[in-house]
This record gives structure tokens, sequence and C-alpha cells, in this order.
């Protein structure tokens, strides 16, 4: 039986009788960033990625051109460096008092003139000098954080990074501050309750700023794992000048915490990740920091772990100052599909049928959206617990059921059946159900892994990168609406019984493997890329769009007049919203549309949905996009590029009026 806090069918606070009535908050509450700048990953701390800036709009998009290009420290690196390889340039950069900071693949860092993009300093600890790949993902690194002392005018820029160190670098200079932990950084491997394997945690998302204090979380390596002990996920926080610990949470409970009995046979001893690898929103006025958690270890194998495991792939509201639990919700009981929740929640207050609410949503990779209000937990519309498939893997604990939010509606594919298949054509048809009956099954969302040999394995939709992913949504201050970005993938996964001495039971054998359709053609029907603007004040879905154009020019497909398909490989970007416009990259490989193209920045008309036209970039963009002004004119960046041979920044603007 299950164990630890479960309920039925969670009541939205409309119907409660304890609801609290909250004095409406003018636009932009949560945001103290100046209009014209963009200061955390989602702009302001509340993870709006909302900008008030008008100047770029649907009549003049489409003359954007490039204003600068600045070139990655890492690019450099990689040509002396053979041995190592930096991914995509996934930085999405910052904007304050007329500089623009960003970080590399490689965990250096860089401020550059607003105006001009040239370099005003620059930060490289040269981690690459004593390490050939960080775990996980490789060399990768998604954005910096900015501070500034309302008294002293001290502004730091704070980054956690692959060497498992936090540091603080002066904003107008990039030194690192002496007195700033020991020596002008703060170990990140230090601090914790329990033993850690270093060797498997790394950092590379922006750290949190809430007033004076910095909340970091932590990417714990989640491949190849034999063994039941790892690292905790647990969340610290640190005074953002003098680097001392102020709080650490235990994401997965110790003791006699809260929560601990959903961690059966006392498997919190030794269990681990449960960790907060992306970002975080916060609300300065309630005092709370909100925790997007991960999977428990290891993510397709729980059977050393019985029970729900409370906070995993859970959203937390963790006071600021004390570090101690407001509330909780956990998405998904004693999670096996590798569901963590990629991206911060997005803060919003809105009006729901009459009355004001401060209110959180949070999109997954499972296609749904959580929306609670942010002061008390308590779902805005019912959340129902449902029965879910069961498994028989041997020694494994399932939960018989998983939260369903009734609204909104689901923004993506969830499952997959026989009509969902390919059918362009009927050969391509035939094709496509000929390979699903040779390897795999058509199930439902909650489908489990199985035992390899076993039985057909599930096709699992949506497979581990989502749905969302870690460039998350975004929402419309004025409006009240969501906008999500999201990607159709499926994977298949078997698990494998390791032998002893490991001691995790079970495992993916790598860690599941994607179905490809016929041809190499996805194997279900499009948009396979998508963008949907959800409406927070009713819970209904306003439009859906498919982002990019897909597979087109595929010789299969080339002959055929086909609407709209979406996608082009990826993931999709994050919005970006403004007055009038909604604006996401686009970056995607193998047969696309020259038209669409794969290396673009795309404008949507927020209200409608329409493709308003699209810019062209020089590489596949993998940041998300960001704007600013400054001296008047307004500019929109992008990272681009990767691989050491293409990542840069680039700088869109209106083209200048020629001088009088």
């Amino acid at each position: 039986m299950n164990t630890g806090t479960r309920h039925r069918l969670f009541v939205p606070c409309a119907v409660l009788a304890t609801t609290v009535m909250l004095a409406p908050a003018p636009a932009g509450a949560q945001s103290r960033v100046p209009d014209g700048e963009w200061h955390h990953f989602g702009r302001d701390a509340a993870n709006t990625k909302y900008s008030p800036l008008d100047d770029i709009t649907a009549e003049n998009f489409t003359d954007l051109e490039v204003a600068w290009r600045w070139t990655s420290l890492s690019r450099a690196v990689a040509e002396e460096h053979d041995r190592i390889r930096p991914s995509a340039m996934k930085s999405s950069p910052l904007m304050a008092d007329g500089l623009v900071y960003v970080s590399t693949a490689l965990g250096q860092a860089a401020a550059l003139d607003a105006g001009t993009g040239e370099t005003v300093w620059t930060y490289d600890p040269r981690i690459y000098d004593d390490m050939d790949r960080p775990p996980n993902m490789g060399w990768h690194h998604r954005g910096l954080s900015y501070w500034k002392d309302g008294e002293s005018g001290d502004a730091r820029i704070f980054m956690s990074n692959h060497d498992l160190k936090l540091v603080a670098l002066d904003a107008r200079t990039g030194e690192l501050y002496p007195d700033f932990g020991e020596g002008g950084y703060v170990d990140l491997t230090q601090g914790y309750n329990r033993e850690i394997d270093a060797s498997r945690m790394t950092y590379s998302s922006p750290v949190a700023v809430a007033g004076d204090t910095i909340i970091t979380g932590s990417i714990i390596q989640d491949t190849y794992i034999t063994l039941r002990e790892a690292s905790p996920g647990d969340v610290r926080a640190y005074d953002a000048r003098t680097g001392e610990m102020k709080w650490i949470f235990h994401t997965i409970p110790q003791g006699d915490e809260f929560g601990v009995d959903s961690w059966q046979n006392e498997s919190w001893r030794y269990s681990g990740h449960t960790n907060v690898w992306s970002y975080m929103a916060v609300d300065e006025e309630l005092g709370l920091v909100y925790l997007p958690t991960g999977t428990p270890s290891n993510d397709w194998y729980g059977g050393m772990r019985p029970g729900d495991n409370l906070f995993a792939e859970s959203i937390v509201a963790v006071d600021i100052e004390t570090g101690q639990r407001e509330w909780h919700f956990q998405a998904v009981h004693h999670g096996l599909w590798d569901w963590d929740f990629p991206t911060g929640p997005n803060l919003v207050d809105i009006t729901v049928d009459g009355r004001e609410v401060k209110a959180l949503a949070q999109v997954s990779k499972q296609a749904f959206t959580y929306v609670f209000d942010r002061a008390t937990g308590e779902p805005v519309w019912p959340i129902e617990e449902r029965p879910v498939p069961q498994g028989n893997v041997p020694g494994e604990w399932y939960s018989p059921t998983q939260p369903f939010p009734t609204k909104p509606p689901p923004f993506d594919r969830q499952g997959i059946a026989i009509d969902d298949v390919i059918d362009f054509t009927p050969e391509l048809k035939a094709e496509a159900l000929e390979l699903v009956s040779s390897r795999a099954r058509f199930g439902p969302i909650f489908s489990p892994p199985v035992l390899r040999g076993a039985e057909t394995p599930f096709i699992q939709v949506p497979g581990a990168g989502g749905g969302a992913n870690w460039q998350g949504a975004a929402v419309d201050v004025e409006t009240g609406r969501l906008f999500v970005s999201s990607s159709s993938t499926l994977i298949v996964v078997e698990v494998v019984e390791y032998e002893a001495p490991a001691t995790v039971g079970y495992f993916t054998d790598p860690w599941g493997v994607g179905l490809p359709g016929p041809r190499g053609l996805p194997l279900f029907k499009p948009p396979y890329k998508r963008v949907t603007a959800l409406d927070l004040t009713t819970g209904d879905r306003a439009w859906m769009q498919p982002h990019g154009d897909g597979p087109r020019n595929h010789p299969a497909l080339a002959h055929l007049d086909l609407p709209p398909l979406g996608g082009g490989g990826g993931i999709s970007s994050g919005p970006l919203v403004t007055p009038s416009l909604l604006i996401m990259n686009h970056g995607g490989r193998g047969y696309e549309d020259t038209a669409a193209g794969s290396r673009t920045i795309s404008a949507y008309d927020k209200a409608t949905g329409e493709h308003l036209g699209s810019v062209d970039l020089p590489a596949p963009p993998g940041g998300n996009p960001v704007t600013y002004r400054h001296e008047g004119r307004q500019y929109l960046l992008v990272a681009v590029g990767g691989g050491g041979g293409t990542a840069e920044l680039i700088a869109l603007a209106l083209p200048e009026e020629p001088a009088s």
C-alpha cells in the first residue's frame, strides 16, 4: 500500500471555505527589473519571459538585421584541444546597466558592451585543463545570475559551474571577490549531511536570486547506475555577500522529516538524485522560492525505493530565509519515466471567476500544466488521482494512481495509439505498423517500463525529452496567457537485470532508445513541434500552432501538399513575449523546408497564433531569445551554434535611421 500524504482529488481553491482572497496586483508586480533590461534567466525572478519593449512589432519584425556578433570563448579552446568537445551554445544572456552577460559551454563567462558586443571582461576558470568532459551531458552551460545590492550598488554575477564551485564576479570588472566563500568561491561539494560522489555531479543552470540569498540545485548523472546508493539532490542557499551557507533543504526527507514515510524500507537513507537541475522561480513578496525537482535514482527502476518518494518530481515552495517547506505538490508518484520537472515554473497574477489569484503554472515533460495558488499550494482547478497501467518487473513498486489535471488540457501528445501512426500515404502507414509490431506496442500515458524478454515494451510518449523541456514557457502578464513550447518525442524502455556486485537490481541498457518511423520519418503524425497558448483565466486552450515545418522535403513527402508539420529535430526553444509578439527560435536537422528554415527566429501574433515571419540565423539557435533596450534601440539576442566551431551570440535590431 502507499504511504505518505496522498489525496484522491485535489480540490480547487475556488471552492474551499478557507480561500485566501488576495488583493489585485499590478501587471509585473513580480518584476523589479527595469523595462529595458533582462536580469534573470526568465527576465525576472517570476520567470515570466515577458518584456514590455515594443519597438519590434508585427510590421517590422522581418526587417531585423544583425547589429553585432560575439564569438564564444569556447571556440578557441576547442580549436586548440581536440579532446574538448563543447555542445551547443545554450546560454540565455542577461543585460543590466549597459552590459550583456553570457556564459559558454566550457563554463567561461564574459561581459559585453550592450551596444556593440565588444568584450569588456572575461572569466575563464580553465576547467577544461583538468577535465575532458563533465558528467551527465558534457560541456554545456545555460546561463548566469545577476544580483545588485540596493544600498551600496555593488553588482555581482553569480555562476555555478562544472568544477562544482559557486563564484561571485564583480559585474563591472569580472574580478572575483576574495572575501566570498574561501578565496573567492564556495565549494559546492561541502555542506551535505550525507556522503556524495562528486565525480557524478555538475552545475550548469543559473542559480536563483532572492533578495540577498543565492539558491542552487545540482545536476547528478542519471545514467549507468549500478548501485542503490546515490548522491542526494539537496537544495542549498548562500549569503550573496559572504558565501556563507544559510540553509539546506533535503529533497529526500531525512530522519523524522515530513515525507520520510513515503520512502519505505528506510530507502531515504541511500536513495539519491531528486535534484533541481533546472532553474527556479522566486516570489519575494511572499518570501518563497519554488523548486522543480527531478526523478530519484534511478530513472527507470525503483524497486529499491518503494513508496511515493516525496519530494521527487514535485513543486516545493520553500521559505527563502529558513529553507522550510511551506507547501508541495507531487506530479509523479514513484517515478519510472524520467519525467523530472525540466524547467522553472511561471508566476503570474490572474483573475479566475472574478477572483484574484497569485498563480503558479508549471509545465512538464508529460505535457501537463499544473496551476496553483502560489501562496497556498491549492490547485486552481481540480487535479484527480486516476488509475494507471501496472507493470510486472520483479521487485518493482507501482503507484496505482497518478495525478491528472482537469485543466488546462494537455499541450502535446500523451500516449500513443494506432490512430496516431503516420499516414501520409498507405505505404508509409503500413511500414510504420510493421515497425511497431516487431518491436513495441501502443499504450496510454504512464505505461511503465518492462523487463527485456518478458513482454513487448510500451512506446513511452512523451519520451524523456518531453513535452516541455528546459526552455520552458512564458506568460503574458497583460492577459494571463501561458505560451508553451513543446516537442512530440517517444522512446522505448526495457530494463535488464544487473548481477552482483550491482545493487540497483534493474536498469536500462543503455538508457532507453528511440523508435524510428518508416524511411527515417517520425513514427507518428504531425505536428512534431508546437507552440500552445493556454488561457490561465479560464483553463482553456486559446490556440495551438505547429512550430517549424518538419520533414517536408523528404523524398516520400516532397510531392504531397501537406499543411505545416512542425518540427525539424531537437527540442523547441523557449518563448519570449512582448506587448504584441510571441518570439521563438527554431533550430533543427534533417529534412527541412527551406522557406521555414532550421536556423531561424520567428514571430507569432500572440492573440491568434498566426505566424508573422522569420529571420534567418547563421547557425542553429541553442539558447532562449532575450530582448533589451540600449541607448534607445531594442535588441533581440540569441545564442547559436556549438561544437566549438560556430558558437556565438547574435544581436538583432531594426536598421538604424540614417543621420540627418
